[in-house]
């Protein structure tokens, strides 16, 4: 395993330990355990199995079940084997036994948004028998110190647009009317993985999952499903009810392109609309919409801007095209927002959601994605990501965002 090195730098895993250590002092929690994959590749390095605790002062500590040996490789962190979880409570009050002082009260927090109810209370029960310990929600201090990219993430994410660039570009030589959609999606997933694609685009929402990305043509497209966005697609069957299925592209409608790929964790998210064709007046002034909404949006993404703001905007725009009933969705089954932020998963905050009243900072990663859903037609529209910088919007992707018309 010597050919093993890390992939995040040393100085930037200390950098965002140190920021969580101030959120803690400031909020007065005593420490942290991070649990879930992601968090822990964020604040480590790495992703074996075990927990990073993180005092409020102080080193932090990776206890790891397996493989220790690999995650010593992986992280700069200090590393320690976690041994019997039932011994877990008392493991930390021998090391951190400044923390786990006798009738002291600890406040320790943890992710809870992904954390498992089961795992939850064994955790409580373990720690309890340490001392007077409550497990606190600290998930929302993560996705905020998470929100703010830095250089070295940026630089993750535009190596994955490059990716999805090239991929689709290659791909599109062999769209052809009479293709399946399947067919085409496992050519393009073809072309991203050999060119550095992980295979997965990871998600935070509970029961949420997400494939490389949608290939849906035509009807299909339209097809509500559970996933929380605005485009489901057919799937293959109840099992994996989203996404490509096994419908044949035709002539004059429309292909909605929405794909990602993930580089060393990070993902990039767009989406460009194709047509064999051309597209109905009806469904080409609707892409002509989502070309409107997203080039405001693009004006109004400077720091200090609420993230409201966008997606109160586009409903103003959609409402004057007389596309509101079609945005984003059709009927009940319309999505909520016009974009979302995006790192090492696809969910991440802001959220460009009414309610949303944070105020867009430099650093963030937003993909901002009008579309519209006509039912038995399909679904039209383009998705971008783009960087919060002080001067305002920097576009990550890299495909031309522009109509695709094959002959």
């Amino acid at each position: 395993m010597t050919d093993i090195t890390p992939d995040i730098p040393a100085e930037l895993v200390n950098q965002r330990i140190g920021r969580l250590q101030e959120v803690m002092q400031a909020e007065r929690i005593d420490a942290f355990l991070i649990t879930q994959n992601v968090d822990l590749y964020y604040f480590s390095g790495s992703m074996q199995n075990g927990y990073l605790f993180i005092p409020s002062t102080g080193d932090a500590t990776f206890y790891v079940r397996r493989s220790v040996s690999r995650a010593r490789l992986e992280t700069a962190v200090q590393v320690a084997e976690l041994g019997a979880f039932r011994q877990f409570g008392e493991t930390l009050t021998q090391q951190y036994a400044y923390l786990f002082v006798k009738g002291t009260e600890l406040r320790i927090a943890a992710d809870l948004d992904v954390l498992p109810a089961q795992l939850y209370l064994k955790l409580s029960e373990l720690l309890g028998t340490s001392g007077r310990c409550e497990l606190i929600d600290g998930s929302a201090h993560i996705r905020k110190i998470r929100m703010i990219k830095a250089p070295w993430e940026v630089s993750r994410i535009e190596a994955a647009a490059e990716v999805v660039a090239q991929a689709l570009s290659e791909a599109l030589n062999v769209l052809r009317e009479g293709i399946s959609e399947l067919e085409w999606m496992a050519r393009v997933e073809y072309e991203l993985r050999i060119r550095g694609h992980i295979g997965l685009m990871r998600m935070r929402g509970f029961n949420q999952e997400i494939t490389t990305g949608m290939v849906i043509s035509g009807a299909a497209a339209a097809v509500p499903t559970y996933f929380d966005g605005p485009a489901g697609g057919l799937g293959l069957g109840a099992s994996s009810p989203q996404s490509v299925s096994r419908s044949i592209i035709k002539r004059n409608e429309p292909i909605l392109i929405d794909i990602g790929c993930c580089v060393d964790g990070y993902v990039i998210d767009q989406t460009r609309t194709a047509v064999i064709g051309g597209l109905s007046e009806t469904l080409q002034h609707a892409y002509d919409v989502s070309e409107s909404v997203i080039a405001s949006a693009e004006k109004l993404m400077v720091p200090g801007t609420l993230c409201s703001k966008l997606y109160e905007d586009a409903l103003e725009r959609c409402t004057a095209a007389k596309l509101s009933e079609h945005f984003m969705g059709f009927g009940e089954d319309q999505a909520k927002f016009l974009g979302h932020g995006i790192g090492l998963e696809i969910d991440e905050w802001p959220v460009l959601a009414k309610g949303f009243q944070m105020p867009l900072e430099s650093g963030m990663v937003i993909a901002v994605e009008p579309k519209f859903t006509f039912p038995g037609q399909g679904v039209v529209g383009i998705e971008n990501s783009y960087l919060i910088t002080e001067h305002g919007a920097r576009a990550l992707t890299r495909s031309k965002a522009e109509l695709i018309v094959l002959p």
